[in-house]
């Protein structure tokens, strides 16, 4: 009931703010929710998706996209339908976590038999996070890529190799892979899940793992061939390209590595370390034995964990792939323990203590955090981007398209057209010439490389500001008419004329003394 009631919570004031004045400082409240959802907003609002030379993520991640074009196409193009899809995926990890760790509690023996205890605390966990709270109602790319993965081991899980399993699987991989392209890291905790159902064996692994290894490369190759590489090659590319800046060296590599494990707080201060400590004490413990749904997820933390770190971009969002997994290892752990525990012929009221302990150590700080969240929302940013909209349709005359590396954010609020002023496929000058935008909105200030690319052919009148969020870097929305160069002629050359009464000979100019009286 707990658990359901702050779930329900998550659908609260869907248009407020990312929690301002919180642990995680992540810029893709401003951007991401916009971006990766761009071909479904300008499907709606220009009649066609892709902008040649812009941003177009949806060239190689389709499948959220398509997602939200499902979603609009029966509420409108609106901030509340992208958050409220985000929040109706986090309902369902939920529900999958839930269904995988009551298939996987079953062992043998009937001492083993599943129970709904160590389910049950892995959901109000996951339900009164203020970590998932924050990230999974922003409409980003993470939370599907949890459910189709947690989707996935589910159908690795089916013990009996059905032609549904099969085509699950076989259509789950390439979905996760086009949802988010880091997917790869993720694979191999669902192999081991396909290998431990198989009994550890080989023979029947290959002949359960080929078929849907063999679909998925077929349908991501038929996607790549048919239609990424004859129409939108170059956006697909850039993709990577973009992104391949922050690459792990070997000067800073223990730096990274020491800062990729420091940061897993974010998830939660009692929380991660508890998962951590439960997980080496599981390996430890078991060695060889170690149950397979944590070997699962520990791949998967393990996988995942290894791209942010070679990626070295460690963005509080990130994390939000660890968040499940850690969240889930830590009662499925913390279970396998207290069954050793009362092998070792310890008191079950004891273990039940200590375990109570635990959970209201997490449970309570992290739902006190939630709540407060929930009680105070703020509304800067869209109340920023309604009035920005106003003063743009206050000016008829002016193009509407605006320029910003928030445009698309800008977009999903308010409708208003835009492009972006940091990633494409052109250049920036080339960009702007060949849309010619009537507007450009700035958090803070002009950088030097947009002001670069823009004062060749606007003069940049600055006609309002409207505070937003709380980061110190962008935390004012400055709005700009792109006007015209000024024309005036030029007087560089051009003597004015000397009045009559002022004309006079050489040595006649007075001294001075004269001037001075």
């Amino acid at each position: 009931m707990a658990a359901t009631i702050f779930l329900a919570l998550h659908a609260v004031h869907l248009t407020a703010d990312f929690p301002n004045h919180s642990p995680w400082m992540d810029w893709a409240k401003y951007t991401d929710e916009g971006w990766y959802g761009d071909a479904a907003i300008r499907y709606f609002q220009r009649g066609h998706w892709h902008v040649p030379g812009d941003f177009n993520p949806a060239a190689a991640l389709p499948v959220w996209p398509l997602l939200e074009l499902g979603v609009f196409h029966v509420t409108g193009v609106s901030l509340t339908a992208a958050r409220g899809l985000t929040v109706f995926v986090f309902v369902l990890i939920v529900l999958a976590s839930f269904l995988l760790l009551r298939r996987w509690q079953r062992a043998s023996g009937p001492q083993r038999e599943p129970g709904l205890l160590m389910p049950s605390v892995a959901v109000l966990l996951l339900a009164v996070s203020p970590f998932c709270y924050a990230f999974t109602r922003i409409a980003i790319l993470e939370p599907l890529l949890i459910l189709l993965t947690l989707l996935a081991l589910l159908a690795a899980s089916m013990r009996r190799r059905t032609i549904l399993a099969v085509i699950s699987l076989g259509i789950l991989l390439p979905l996760m892979v086009l949802t988010k392209t880091t997917a790869v890291f993720l694979t191999p905790s669902i192999f081991w899940m396909l290998w431990a159902t198989c009994g550890y064996r080989l023979r029947p692994f290959l002949r359960a793992a080929w078929p849907p290894a063999a679909m998925a490369s077929v349908l991501w190759t038929g996607y790549y061939f048919l239609i990424v590489r004859p129409h939108f090659l170059a956006d697909y590319r850039y993709l990577f390209d973009a992104n391949a800046y922050t690459f792990i060296t070997p000067g800073t590599a223990l730096a990274v590595l020491r800062d990729t494990v420091l940061d897993g707080l974010w998830m939660g201060k009692v929380l991660y370390p508890l998962a951590c400590a439960a997980l080496v004490a599981v390996l430890v413990v078991y060695r060889r034995s170690v149950h397979p749904l944590i070997v699962a997820l520990a791949l998967w933390v393990a996988g995942y964990a290894a791209f942010l770190a070679y990626h070295n971009n460690l963005q509080p969002r990130y994390y939000l792939v660890l968040a499940v997994p850690m969240t889930l290892l830590l009662p499925l752990a913390c279970e396998e323990l207290a069954r050793r525990a009362i092998q070792t012929d310890l008191p079950r009221p004891l273990i039940g203590v200590v375990a109570a302990i635990l959970v209201a150590a997490i449970a309570i700080p992290d739902a006190l955090q939630m709540l407060d969240y929930v009680r105070t929302p703020e509304y800067t940013l869209v109340r920023a981007a309604e009035q920005l909209r106003r003063t743009i349709d206050a000016d008829p005359q002016q193009n509407r398209l605006l320029l910003s590396i928030s445009g698309s954010e800008l977009s999903l609020i308010t409708g208003i057209p835009s492009i972006c002023d940091d990633f494409g496929t052109m250049e920036l000058p080339d960009r702007v010439s060949a849309y010619r935008p009537g507007w450009y909105a700035a958090w803070n200030l002009v950088e030097d490389d947009k002001m670069e690319a823009l004062a060749p052919m606007y003069h940049l009148s600055r006609v309002a500001e409207f505070p937003a969020m709380d980061d110190p870097e962008r935390n004012l929305l400055i709005l700009y008419r792109l006007d015209p160069p000024e024309t005036e002629p030029s007087t560089q050359h051009q003597r004015r004329p000397i009045p009559p009464s002022l004309r006079t000979k050489l040595g006649q100019q007075p001294s001075v003394d004269q001037l001075q009286h």
